[in-house]
Order: C-alpha cells, then structure tokens, then sequence
C-alpha cells in the first residue's frame, strides 16, 4: 500500500491540520490478478488427474430366474452357420435357414474389438452357438411359431 502526501512536512509545521492520504489502487488489482491467477492454477490441476475408465456392465450369461430356457429365437437371415464354440471362426455343425424355430438356454457377451457381440447357445436337432444378430428372440413359443410362419412366407 503506497500513501500519498498531497502538502510537504514544512507545510504540514505550519498547519495543525492532518495531512490528506490517498491510497493508490494498484496493490488491490494485483491482489486480485493473483488470486485469479491461483484460482485458476488450482482448477487446472484438478481437472488434470486421471479419470478412471468405467468398465461395462455385462449381464450374466443366463438369468438365474430363467429356468432351462431362455426364450425362443427365429432365424431372420438367409442362411446360418451354427457353430461349436461361440467363435466367429469355429468349426460348423450345421446351418439354419430363415423362419427356423430355436430354442434359447444359454446367452454369452463376449469383447471384440471394437465392441460387443452376443452369442446365444441354442437346443434343438443340433445343440450349438449363434450370433444373437442373426435371430428375432420371442418370450414363450406361441410368438415364436407366429413369427417363423410369417418369416417364411
């Protein structure tokens, strides 16, 4: 803080007066351009730190309250493979065509890159693995049999 004296000491001898003190602003502002400056130091290392990465929530393979199956599935593609394992490169046991009637009992998420995919191990003339992309999945048989007629028509 600076202070001004606006009348000299031999003025000031002469007069019982009290001298005029101005005080100068300039020690504000810089408390002030400080303080923002600390402010704003503090947001920046804050936002700074290392966010964790949230990892995904997978259901589990089958609901514990699904009983033996899971629901029904009919085929909308042309044609599927079903397969072994639940691979994209898995051996084949057979193929599918479209409006086929499946039974679901066991549903699996696997990481890939880039993403997700489904797999759904299913029970019938053949007991294998099939993309869930390549089926409409119904809750009880009567809508799965209702959609496998239209698919086919």
């Amino acid at each position: 803080m600076r202070i001004h004296l606006k009348q000299s000491y031999s003025q000031l001898k002469s007069k019982a007066a009290f001298p005029k003190i101005e005080v100068s602003e300039k020690p504000r502002f810089l408390n002030f351009i400080n303080s923002l400056f600390f402010i704003l130091f503090l947001m920046m290392i804050f936002s700074c730190t290392a966010k964790k990465e949230e990892a995904p929530v997978i259901p589990p393979e089958t609901s514990p309250l699904s009983g033996n199956y899971i629901g029904f599935g009919v085929i909308t593609d042309s044609f599927t493979h079903i397969s072994v394992d639940p691979e994209e490169n898995s051996e084949s046991l057979g193929y599918l065509r479209r409006g086929s009637l499946v039974k679901i009992i066991k549903r699996q998420i696997l990481r890939v890159s880039g993403g997700y995919v489904t797999w759904v191990l299913i029970d019938g003339d053949y007991q294998g693995w099939l993309r869930e992309e390549v089926m409409d999945i119904y809750r009880n048989e009567g809508q799965a049999m209702t959609a496998s007629e239209l698919a086919i028509k």
